[in-house]
């Protein structure tokens, strides 16, 4: 436990300190109390219309990263690098990390609630900042429930510039969320960990794609290809 403390308040500190740089002073202070407020009261209702009301005190300017903020990132989190976020996901990403960790059941029992109240954008919020949230291994559902998604926003959010799936998804998982971003037509030069993960299951999984696309008459991706060559036989 005292591990992932440390890990926490190193994430919140990184991400308080790019916030500092941006925020004009209305919104940081605005910022600032809202988390104490949510980490003294320890109100999950509170929490939540902070966590929405995000959008009516921070711009959406996006997140200006420096070159030696990137080494900052891997010391919280291999392979990750938010270079494209914006203002309000690191601002609702640090709300979500001051909530209290230290009981398990208690923490994923209301991250889930933030999960089914979110709307589209605070959602993509959620499913990016997977990695770096506590417990994330607990949290492979919830990142498969993304995958399944009929919102392109949402399976790009878990799938693409994302290290979670390649580092927590099983096979099975996996190769269904590869599946889906060929099927909504995402770039999968954007999945971190495509390589390294490819497996022979996958590979029969696209070759069985392409066919019921040709027997459609519809175009196989190039994409597709290239990645059956990178899948062990």
């Amino acid at each position: 436990m005292q591990g992932l403390i440390w890990i926490m308040d190193e994430t919140i500190n990184l991400l308080n300190h790019w916030l500092y740089r941006q925020l004009e002073r209305e919104s940081w202070d605005w910022l600032t109390q809202q988390r104490q407020q949510i980490t003294s009261i320890l109100s999950e209702r509170l929490l939540f219309s902070t966590f929405s009301a995000v959008s009516r005190h921070v711009g959406k300017d996006d997140l200006m990263l420096l070159p030696q903020d990137r080494q900052a990132c891997q010391t919280v989190c291999s392979d990750w690098y938010p270079g494209h976020w914006n203002i309000q996901q690191v601002a609702r990403t640090l709300l979500v990390l001051s909530w209290p960790n230290q009981n398990q059941d208690f923490y994923l029992h209301t991250i889930g609630k933030l999960f089914a109240t979110a709307n589209l954008e605070e959602l993509v919020t959620l499913y990016q900042a997977l990695p770096i949230l506590s417990y994330p291994e607990q949290l492979r559902l919830q990142a498969a429930e993304g995958v399944r998604s009929n919102m392109t926003a949402v399976v790009d959010a878990v799938a693409l510039q994302n290290p979670y799936p390649a580092e927590y998804f099983d096979d099975i998982a996996w190769n269904q969320m590869i599946l889906k971003a060929l099927f909504v037509g995402s770039s999968l030069d954007l999945i971190q960990g495509l390589e390294r993960r490819a497996n022979s299951t996958l590979a029969q999984m696209l070759s069985d794609y392409a066919q019921e696309r040709r027997s459609a008459k519809r175009s196989v991706p190039n994409q597709l290809w290239q990645l059956v060559e990178t899948c062990p036989q």
